[in-house]
């Protein structure tokens, strides 16, 4: 009887638990589930329609009494993974949720929507921007209040890069592009905008890359090139080009003006990859020279989410070595001795896992035990053609690359 009692209250209790608290406790629950969901865009959208989801899916949060909030991909080496089987960075799963009723989140929760309500302009308008003039467009003051939507542009650019990863799409498909840097000289033709374009025939400053070089501005019509030569120092890229060295050599002569900006990096990956042409990275012989081919090779920390639509695996490393003043007789007295920063970003990139290959290794090993660095200009010392008649020349021949 007492097992019989013990079965009945239970069954008892909990039928007037349920009946009278399903109700309350499932909408609580439900809004609990909702708050927890990630809010992940839909990477078959288009850039316009992921805009629209972002958007859609704050406003069903709010309907549903659910704080609202995006969550932003987190952009730091601790989120960031290289794929040793497709040899670029790839961005983690780590995201950082930004919601309204979070005090310390607020003002950057409505700046990115009003960052995204500014591209969402240029969509429909079918316009092209700078992100200079993106942040003028969308600085105002609040209604009813004194608060600006922006005070600086260093807190648009941020959440430019936050929209990017969110959306997973680049700043060009937002219409966005940044300051234009960077110069191509070669035998290629090239359609820009509708004009065409002889590079071969570009004078002294070559052909200035646009900010924005997708398919449909950019198109390449026909090329004589072997290779492409990506140039760190401007000045270099001029000694060269002055020297007809594209010309002699059957190639494509780019400078990024030092780390190439993201048009370069783009027009960089479209040309190899729809060209089928070797490129060589030619940087100066110090820890930041390691890592602008690696920005190149494997892609960026903050842009490794877009790496494979960015990053070269195939781009070789052409110089300048830490072994190569001694093989080519460069006098020391041009080397540069390593400061304490040089040699904590040597120390860092060393245990990047994309620098774990042995050759790199010992590279730059070698630059610390030497304890001095050598930009590109030191080959001068050699003679003012040095680097166009003899150093680049031997090296392509002995296809002494990295």
């Amino acid at each position: 009887m007492a097992a019989k009692k013990k079965a009945k209250s239970t069954g008892k209790s909990t039928g007037k638990s349920t009946g009278k608290s399903t109700g309350k406790t499932t909408g609580a629950r439900d809004v609990a589930l909702e708050a927890h969901k990630r809010v992940q865009v839909p990477a078959k959208l288009d850039t316009n329609a992921k805009i629209d989801f972002l958007a859609n899916s704050a406003v069903k949060l709010a309907r549903k009494k659910v704080d609202p909030f995006v969550d932003i991909p987190t952009r730091t080496l601790s989120n960031v993974n290289f794929s040793k089987r497709k040899k670029i960075i790839e961005m983690g799963d780590a995201t950082q949720r930004r919601s309204l009723f979070n005090m310390n989140q607020a003002r950057k929760f409505m700046q990115t929507f009003v960052i995204a309500k500014g591209c969402k302009q240029l969509q429909a308008e079918g316009k092209t921007t700078s992100i200079r003039d993106l942040y003028y467009m969308s600085k105002y003051t609040l209604k009813d209040g004194k608060e600006n939507t922006f005070d600086d542009q260093v807190e648009s650019d941020p959440i430019i890069e936050d929209l990017e990863v969110s959306l997973g799409s680049l700043r060009e498909e937002l219409h966005l592009f940044a300051a234009k840097r960077g110069s191509v000289v070669g035998p290629l033709t090239l359609v820009d905008a509708g004009d065409t374009i002889d590079l071969s025939r570009m004078g002294s400053g070559g052909w200035s890359v646009p900010g924005i070089v997708e398919p449909n501005v950019v198109q390449f019509v026909k090329h004589k090139a072997k290779f492409i030569l990506l140039v760190e120092k401007e000045a270099v890229w001029a000694r060269l080009n002055e020297d007809k060295f594209w010309k002699r050599h059957n190639c494509i002569l780019v400078t990024g003006q030092g780390q190439p900006p993201r048009g370069v990096r783009r027009l960089l990956f479209r040309m190899v990859q729809e060209m089928k042409l070797p490129l060589y990275v030619f940087v100066d012989n110090d820890p930041w020279g390691y890592y602008i081919h690696s920005v190149v090779k494997q892609g960026s920390i903050n842009l490794a989410f877009e790496s494979a639509r960015m990053a070269i695996p195939s781009a070789q490393f052409i110089g300048l070595s830490a072994y190569d003043p001694a093989r080519y007789g460069i006098s020391e007295g041009v080397s540069i001795k390593l400061n304490d920063q040089d040699r904590a970003r040597a120390k860092e990139i060393l245990a990047y896992d994309w620098f774990q290959d042995r050759r790199w290794q010992r590279e730059i090993k070698h630059m610390l035990k030497q304890g001095v660095k050598w930009e590109l200009e030191a080959l001068s010392n050699k003679g003012i053609s040095f680097v166009t008649e003899e150093y680049l020349p031997k090296k392509i021949a002995d296809q002494d690359f990295l």
